[in-house]
């Protein structure tokens, strides 16, 4: 923001908003009320929402502990002085909207509106954080020392994550009395706002552009071998994992790269922050140096004369704009680290001029120019097979049109071509006597169903291997966007988004119900972006009926996963298979998620199995 009017307008809109909605904590008579000779303290509270939201005050004293200058303006100060209870926090930002004038020591007296703003909006379901609005700021004294930090360690977060959320308030924890010794979010919460320090900690998710890493605290939860902290349960959150980033501006000091199991050493110091993305965060004053552990991307094994390799790999958004370097650089990938695979799914193919919203549909250019590059790199010729979305029907970047797209080595397997498929004519089963068959190959699954409205449908297809017939089906289903966070005031958070996963994972084991009830030792592959968790409610309707089985957990719990999203090492890509197919090595493929430098956001994984 530019100003500090607009944004206080915004918090002042929110507050009154959540105040109608019984969604804070406080009255609305209060606003018009002033208080003067409170403490930070006082301010802050022992709940998420201060006691104070609405109201004037004036000579709230405190020593500045940092200065954002970018993005959301203003400074952190804080109370030397602290109360005796410990759900109280003696920090608070205040709001300026543009630089800052004030200097870290500084000693200040502030006039101001509290308020409490929510990053992303009320709908977000986000915690608010607590600050004061249009200051008038009193400098007092100067080169003063800092309060000393609280060091937040893997002994002082507690393991219970957040508590039950209150029914009668629609299942939020904000008007909830905070516990920080049992509750890791009550613990976060009592120290919003101020100066804390991390010790040594491991990168758990890899710096990004937007100048940010995650470490974990608590070294011994959820690890894997490489450096992650694994998520597995919704029961069972990670609670040493914090954000860090930098209140340097990076024209003065470029943020450090970073891959997970890199270590953030010396002395990361600032004051805790509440943002939109991640909600707990570091804003260091003082950043650590990161050690390189020497993470490398990993290489599956090549399979043997008689393996049938199959792959499904997230391209990201790939389109013929795209540097050639992207392309050259992911078919390297999949010549080199997924050693080529006889069969590859992809998603996120975009249309021949990308996000270009001008009704183009058409791929054929962005997959002859990503198959090109597979053989440039030293892999085979892959065919391939896909169906033209409608325009703007299946979501992702308007104008791009994103899909799923076989490819195949015809050296290796060949496919089955039945003609007559289009965006709206699905395929179906047919054939008796333990011989099914498609009558469209390829074909999209059920697209006039509803589970699929703004999202992609998905590819069907029949395969022949070494005689037998192999049926493919690739996947992209809806995304999680619209779901509240894990450090939602709502507790569980809403996530409203499997409800259109459940409908497209019950579509998708309908049809291949009826390709095992032709034949129960059929040899079907369900794979692709599945966007859900492997112990998820989408995962179990794609079982039901024991049609399909989730070959990631074919795999050690520590290494279930094929992304990283803060901080968090989780699966989202699946290739689950029907009993037919017996035996099988499993191998998520991990070149991307846990690394910096990136070539899709996804991992690749791959299955190799004898039909």
């Amino acid at each position: 923001m530019s100003s500090s009017i607009p944004r206080f307008a915004a918090v002042s809109a929110v507050v009154a908003s959540a105040l109608a909605a019984g969604l804070l904590a406080g009255s609305s008579s209060a606003a018009a009320e002033d208080a003067a000779g409170v403490r930070i303290h006082d301010i802050q509270g022992t709940t998420r929402v201060s006691p104070l939201v609405g109201k004037q005050v004036t000579g709230v004293t405190g020593i500045v502990t940092g200065v954002r200058a970018y993005g959301s303006r203003g400074f952190w100060m804080q109370d030397p002085e602290a109360d005796a209870n410990p759900a109280t926090s003696e920090g608070i930002f205040v709001y300026t909207g543009s630089v800052p004038t004030v200097s870290v020591g500084d000693a200040l007296s502030v006039n101001g509106t509290v308020t409490e703003y929510v990053p992303g909006g009320l709908k977000s379901g986000n915690q608010s954080l607590t600050q004061i609005s249009r200051p008038v700021i009193t400098v007092v004294s100067q080169d003063n020392p800092v309060p000393a930090p609280v060091t937040i360690s893997g002994w002082s977060v507690p393991d219970a994550y957040a508590p039950e959320g209150d029914p009668a308030a629609g299942g939020s924890i904000n008007g909830l009395t905070l516990d920080p010794e049992r509750y890791a979010l009550d613990y976060y919460e009592s120290l919003e706002g101020t100066n804390v320090r991390i010790g040594p900690s491991r990168v758990v998710g890899a710096s990004n552009a937007y100048a940010e890493l995650w470490v974990t605290v608590k070294p011994w939860e959820n690890p894997n071998w490489r450096g992650g902290t694994v998520y597995g349960s919704y029961e069972s959150q990670n609670t040493g994992r914090l954000k860090v980033q930098s209140l340097t501006p990076l024209a003065q000091q470029p943020f450090p790269v970073a891959n997970v199991g890199d270590r953030l050493s010396g002395p990361t110091e600032g004051p805790l922050d509440f943002n939109q993305f991640g909600g707990y965060t570091l804003a260091a004053r003082t950043l650590g140096t990161v050690a390189d552990r020497g993470l490398k991307r990993e290489t599956t094994a090549k399979q043997h004369k008689n393996e049938l390799a199959v792959a499904t790999y997230n391209v990201e958004n790939l389109d013929p704009t795209d540097p050639q370097e992207k392309f050259d650089a992911l078919a390297k990938a999949v010549v080199e680290n997924l050693s080529s695979p006889d069969i590859v799914a992809l998603e996120e193919i975009q249309d021949n001029n990308g996000a270009k919203n001008d009704g183009t549909v058409a791929a054929d250019v962005t997959v002859e120019k990503f198959t090109d590059a597979i053989v440039a790199a030293g892999g085979p010729a892959y065919e391939w097979r896909a169906v033209d979305p409608e325009n703007n029907k299946d979501g992702g970047q308007p104008g791009g049109n994103i899909r799923q797209v076989f490819l195949f080595n015809p050296e290796r397997v060949s496919f089955t071509d039945r003609a007559g498929g289009d965006a709206t004519t699905g395929t179906a089963v047919t054939g008796t006597k333990g011989r099914p068959a498609l009558t469209l190959s390829p074909g999209r699954i059920d697209p006039a169903n509803a589970a699929w409205e703004d999202s992609r449908k998905p590819l069907a297809g029949e395969f022949v291997f070494r005689g037998r017939t192999v049926f493919v089906i690739a996947n992209h289903f809806a995304s999680k966007g619209g779901d509240e966070s894990i450090v939602s005031h709502h507790q569980p958070p809403s996530r409203s988004s499997e409800t259109q996963r459940l409908l497209q994972a019950q579509a998708v084991n309908a049809f291949v119900k009826d390709i095992v009830a032709v034949d129960k030792q059929a040899d079907v592959l369900v794979l692709g972006d599945i966007n859900d968790f492997e112990f998820s409610g989408t995962t179990q309707a794609l079982t039901d009926g024991g049609v399909l089985y989730p070959a990631v957990k074919s795999l050690p719990r520590s290494e279930r996963y094929s992304y990283v999203y803060q901080g968090n090492s989780q699966v989202l890509d699946q290739i689950l298979t029907s009993p037919g197919v017996h035996h099988f090595s499993y191998d998520s493929v991990h070149i991307n998620a846990e690394f910096a430098d990136q070539n899709s956001d996804h991992d690749p994984q791959v299955l190799r199995f004898r039909p």
